[in-house]
């Protein structure tokens, strides 16, 4: 079963005022996974649940921030100009009929 990042937060919070065992047993969670939960939580802090398919980044330097935002933007351009260069070949062939 896939949980959410505010429940694995708020279980890991209440595993913290009643202790794991409780907390899970109450949960209805195994110990192990909520002990997991912990662990990456302690390892990871505001990145230790990034949810399914998505990477875990680092904090990146506010340098690093722009140019991946910069990059994630020229990809975007791309794609754009991809696709409006098909449309204007699509658009060219029709009127040549």
């Amino acid at each position: 079963m896939n949980y959410d990042k505010e429940f694995k937060e708020d279980a890991i919070r209440l595993s913290d005022e009643i202790g794991v065992k409780k907390a899970a047993d109450q949960l209805g969670l195994h110990y192990s996974t909520l002990s997991t939960w912990r662990s990456r939580s302690k390892q990871y802090r505001d990145i230790a649940f990034v949810g399914s398919g998505n990477k875990r980044r680092e904090p990146m330097s506010e340098k690093d921030r722009k140019i991946y935002e910069m990059e994630k933007h020229i990809r975007e351009l791309e794609r754009s100009n991809d696709i409006l260069k098909e449309a204007l070949g699509f658009f060219a062939s029709s009127r040549k009929k």
